[in-house]
């Protein structure tokens, strides 16, 4: 990845790292970086969208945290700086869990915000 930022836009707990890295191992995407992002849509107006891409765009941040390459599109910046990304596991519940500062609002299902 040619360009980076000292700062990192989104940060993981060693939780999502570490589920992150064997997602990436389980899925045959060594290599890849993790793309966060919001699209419209969801119960709440914007949704939070991951997914593993091998390269960036021209205009994307691309930045290591916590041992993942990460992309973050110019659009997303102002809607997910600041976030921390975790990953729960319990009886209860398990799944990628978002505490964005910046979220007015967000729905029950954890994903959506306004």
């Amino acid at each position: 990845m040619e360009q980076h930022t000292q700062h990192p836009v989104v940060t993981l707990t060693d939780a999502a790292a570490a589920k992150i890295q064997s997602m990436m191992l389980k899925e045959g995407k060594q290599g890849f970086a993790l793309r966060f992002g919001v699209v419209t849509g969801g119960c709440a107006g914007l949704s939070y969208e991951m997914k593993f891409q091998k390269n960036p765009y021209d205009n994307d941040i691309a930045f290591l945290h916590n041992g993942v390459p990460i992309i973050v599109n110019q659009e997303s910046v102002e809607f997910v700086q600041g976030i921390e990304i975790d990953y729960v596991d319990t009886l209860k519940e398990s799944g990628f869990k978002y505490k964005n500062p910046k979220a007015k609002s967000s729905c029950g299902c954890g994903t959506s915000f306004s």
